[in-house]
């Protein structure tokens, strides 16, 4: 059996960053106007996903209407500021520099035995804590910055990267991100440095997760638009330990995909039978 990435995954895997420029810049513009707002903020992390949501928006809302907003830890790399900066300059967006050192080593004096796991969970909060609030003084909608490799695998932090009002991403693997990324003119110096949600001194996200991106997301590209089972999968020739491993991901974060459960008693219950179309609101 081939272990190797099938080249038809990769082709697959191809977009035309013009055409989904275009839809993603005229949702974020349409999502916004119907939510009542003109304006969007973000957390500027200097990565790749936070530089291709902050490009659409400013696409979609004007340089003026977008806010990066910086939020370091004390150990956070001096290349993620770095490149939030050049970032922002090449956009000619304002930003924000709020860190969240005192917020979380504030709940570590009280937690010191936390493992890296819990935290990174709490410096992912603290810094949603951070966007929520500012916001609120903003009148600004949050801007998600999550792709849909995170989402499927559940790597994230639930109500902390993970949470924001409207996220353009979602959609988009990691792999089409960097399409995505050449095409809207993001530095280099972004598109080329490994993924790392920066929470950790020296993490990246393909040490975390064990495979790269690109084999990643070709087994959810299998598994989740193409509808495979696993044994489909691996006919088509990709690594069974992987594929097994991808699976179990999907299925054990699910919850991170939706909202919290609520049972229904009444006629009408929210998340069951109650949703609203937002676009015919106002």
């Amino acid at each position: 059996m081939k272990t190797k990435t099938s080249p038809v995954c990769i082709d697959s895997l191809a977009i035309n960053p013009e055409l989904v420029t275009g839809i993603l810049t005229e949702f974020i513009r349409e999502e916004v106007h119907n939510s009542g707002f003109e304006r969007v903020l973000l957390g500027l992390s200097g990565g790749i996903d936070s530089a291709v949501s902050a490009a659409l928006a400013v696409n979609a809302l004007g340089a003026g209407q977008v806010t990066g907003v910086k939020m370091p830890y004390r150990t956070s790399s001096p290349d993620s500021a770095a490149h939030a900066d050049l970032l922002a300059e090449k956009l000619g967006i304002p930003t924000l520099l709020e860190p969240v050192t005192a917020v979380v080593d504030a709940y570590l004096e009280r937690h010191p035995d936390a493992d890296e796991l819990r935290r990174g969970n709490l410096m992912a909060r603290a810094r949603m804590l951070t966007l929520f609030d500012l916001s609120q003084q903003q009148q600004a909608l949050v801007l998600g910055t999550s792709n849909k490799s995170e989402l499927m695998l559940g790597y994230g932090t639930l109500f902390g990267d993970l949470a924001s009002a409207i996220n353009p991403l979602g959609d988009l693997y990691k792999t089409q991100l960097f399409q995505m990324a050449e095409w809207l003119g993001i530095p280099d110096e972004i598109r080329h440095k490994p993924p790392s949600a920066d929470l950790v001194e020296g993490q990246t996200d393909e040490q975390d997760l064990g495979w790269s991106y690109d084999r990643l997301d070709c087994v959810l590209r299998v598994l989740v638009d193409n509808r495979c089972t696993i044994a489909d999968a691996l006919e088509q020739g990709l690594e069974e330990k992987l594929v097994r491993h991808v699976q179990d991901l999907i299925s054990r974060t699910q919850f991170k995909r939706m909202g919290p459960l609520i049972p229904k008693l009444s006629t009408r219950t929210i998340g069951i039978d109650f949703h609203l179309n937002r676009d015919n609101l106002r």
